[in-house]
């Protein structure tokens, strides 16, 4: 039962990688290519990879604090977690298929904080699941920086 949660969990969180990839693809060669790039963005190819660790970590930090004893605030870290993951998916439609890069900022500040929640509930259930959520929530740090340089630059 438990290797089918964690196939749950990883199902889940590359399920949303898909759908918002399937979102992502297409702008790249075409409209986020016409945007004025701040000078410290990463190469493209770097999101790929990075993502897919990030997205096997949060599936990983789900997993273990599913696997802690049942209470109501193991409850709340596993609703909020499928939020912070619900608002990773809206990110994509509004920055990359809305091109609304001012919303997109908005919503990624929203994100940020869900993350920084979803990670201290995490601390307080299963302290190891908070250190596979902490390389997202920095990695959000830095995507809302560059979200507000492209917004400022275009």
């Amino acid at each position: 039962m438990r290797w089918l949660a964690l196939i749950f969990w990883i199902g889940l969180c590359f399920g949303v990688a898909a759908v918002g990839g399937r979102w992502t693809t297409p702008e790249i060669p075409s409209w986020y290519q016409t945007l004025e790039r701040p000078s410290f963005a990463p190469p493209n190819w770097i999101f790929g990879p990075v993502w897919s660790v990030l997205y096997l970590l949060m599936a990983l930090a789900a997993w273990r604090v599913g696997l802690a004893e049942a209470s109501p605030l193991r409850l709340w870290a596993l609703a909020l977690f499928v939020v912070q993951l619900a608002l990773n998916l809206a990110w994509s439609w509004i920055f990359f298929h809305q091109h609304a890069i001012g919303a997109a900022l908005v919503e990624i500040v929203v994100l940020w904080a869900a993350i920084g929640a979803t990670t201290l509930l995490f601390a307080r259930v299963a302290p190891v699941a908070a250190w596979m959520m902490a390389p997202y929530w920095a990695w959000v740090t830095f995507a809302t920086v560059l979200n507000a340089a492209y917004w400022r630059l275009n």
